[in-house]
C-alpha cells in the first residue's frame, strides 16, 4: 500500500505543478499585455507631451509674428505724416529759427524727432543713405546720376524719400538716385 500511496501522492504532485504552470503561464501572458499596454501609453504620452511642446512654440512664434505686423501696421500709418514732417526740414532755412514764430517751426522740428525715436523704440530702422552700394532688395531707384569714377558706379547719390525695415523685413524701400559710370 505504501507504494499506491506514493503513486497518487506523485498524481496529486503533478496535478498541482501543472495548474501552478498553467497558472504562471497565465500570469506571464497577463504581465506581457501589462507590459504593452504600459508602452502604449506611454508612446502616447510622449506623443502627447511633443505635440505640447510644438503647440507652444508655434503660439510663440504667431504671438511674435502678430505684435509685428501690429507694429508694422501702425508704422506704415504714421510714415506718410513722418515723410511730410521730413520733407518740410528740409525746406526750412536755418534763420527761420530765430525769427519771430520760429518756435513753431522747432516744435515741427521736435515732433519729427519724436516720431523717429518712436520708430526706433519700436525696432524700425532707416534704409538707404547718400554713399551706400545700391541694393535692390533695400533700395528703389528713382533715376541715375553720372559719376566720374567706377567707384561711384552703383552708389547712391541722393535719397528722396527714407526706406525702413524692421526686424530684417523691409517695410519700405528707400526711394534712390543712383550715380552710373560710362566710359
Amino acid at each position: 500500500m505504501n507504494e499506491e500511496e506514493d503513486v497518487k501522492i506523485g498524481a496529486e504532485d503533478i496535478e498541482g505543478e501543472e495548474r501552478a504552470e498553467n497558472k504562471i503561464a497565465k500570469m506571464r501572458e497577463e504581465l506581457k499585455a501589462c507590459r504593452q499596454e504600459k508602452q502604449e501609453y506611454m508612446d502616447g504620452w510622449q506623443r502627447a507631451k511633443a505635440d505640447y511642446v510644438n503647440a507652444l512654440k508655434r503660439f510663440e512664434i504667431d504671438v511674435k509674428a502678430s505684435g509685428l505686423r501690429g507694429r508694422v501696421g501702425a508704422v506704415e500709418t504714421l510714415l506718410p505724416a513722418f515723410d511730410a514732417l521730413e520733407r518740410a526740414k528740409e525746406h526750412v532755412p536755418s534763420e527761420a529759427l530765430a525769427k519771430e514764430g520760429g518756435e513753431v517751426v522747432a516744435g515741427f522740428m521736435a515732433v519729427a524727432k519724436q516720431l523717429e525715436s518712436a520708430f526706433a523704440t519700436l525696432g524700425l530702422e532707416e534704409v538707404g543713405k547718400v554713399g551706400e552700394k545700391f541694393d535692390p532688395a533695400l533700395h528703389e531707384a528713382f533715376g541715375q546720376e553720372t559719376v566720374e569714377t567706377a567707384e561711384e558706379d552703383d552708389i547712391i547719390t541722393a535719397v528722396l524719400e527714407k526706406g525702413w525695415r524692421i526686424n530684417g523685413s523691409v517695410i519700405r524701400p528707400a526711394r534712390v538716385r543712383v550715380g552710373h559710370f560710362t566710359n
